[in-house]
């Protein structure tokens, strides 16, 4: 949970710090690329368009930006020219504005591909507060994992060591509930005597867990404890074993 909360902290602050901004630079860039091509096209439909004539119109044009200028990036302030490889008549002429576009975001490492709509400041707000919620589910997650870390459960030769310091002879346990313990990895133990009155809640997942390649430290942890138990035991029957024993008995 650490981890994934962590990431998309992550991911969100990046997408409403600069990503989103980032994006949408990419989009009215090419967006211009765009409207060069089309303006390009149309002043020389009749082929008698000229380098010096081109260049000039495109040197007093600009990028087409929003009025919004929070949701663009620090670096770019309208004004903003349309990008040098536009104003070339050479390059504008055989109408492959797509390879100019791929050319020019490749040299200035800006994403090929573009956003197919803007982002507005709504969207971006929407980033930040995404980032503080899993912020705080870091934090929480965090503070669980530092707590449980410091805890522990041990089973030794005379009883049963709580994670919260108490300990619990064998001869007090009375009884061991394991219900949940193949589903869950959870049992609970009551117990009553010179240790007090209580119940144990054994967590196998949080203190050992059951993976095989570590010796699954939770069921070596039980073993041990009904080794030394010797009070009543709830768990479930297989209900096929049920039958299969009945159908057994009428059969003798």
């Amino acid at each position: 949970m650490l981890l994934m909360f962590g990431v998309f902290s992550v991911l969100f602050y990046v997408d409403g710090s600069t990503g989103y901004r980032k994006k949408n630079e990419v989009y009215y860039l090419h967006q211009a690329f765009r409207t060069a091509n089309e303006e390009f096209s149309k002043m020389n439909s009749d082929g008698e368009l000229t380098a010096e004539a081109w260049k000039e119109h495109a040197a007093s044009r600009s990028v087409d930006l929003p009025k919004d200028a929070s949701i663009l990036p620090a670096t770019l302030k309208p004004p903003v020219p349309w990008p040098a490889v536009l104003h070339d008549f050479e390059k504008m002429k055989p109408l492959q504005w797509n390879l100019l576009w791929r050319e020019y975001s490749g040299a200035n490492e800006l994403d090929e591909s573009p956003p197919e709509e803007p982002y507005d400041a709504r969207k971006i707000g929407e980033q930040w507060v995404v980032f503080w919620i899993c912020l705080a589910l870091s934090v929480a997650a965090a503070f669980v994992l530092f707590r449980t870390l410091r805890r522990s459960m041990v089973a030794d030769d005379e009883g049963v060591k709580s994670q919260d310091g108490r300990r619990v002879a064998y001869a007090d346990l009375k009884v061991l509930d394991l219900r949940k313990w193949d589903t869950k990895g959870l049992a609970f133990a009551d117990y009553e005597g010179a240790s007090g009155k209580g119940r144990l809640r054994i967590d196998g997942l949080t203190y050992g867990g059951f993976k095989k390649e570590q010796g699954e430290p939770a069921e070596q942890f039980m073993q041990r404890i009904r080794a030394n138990f010797s009070g009543e035991i709830i768990e479930y029957t297989a209900v096929v074993e049920e039958e299969t024993s009945a159908e057994e008995a009428k059969e003798n």
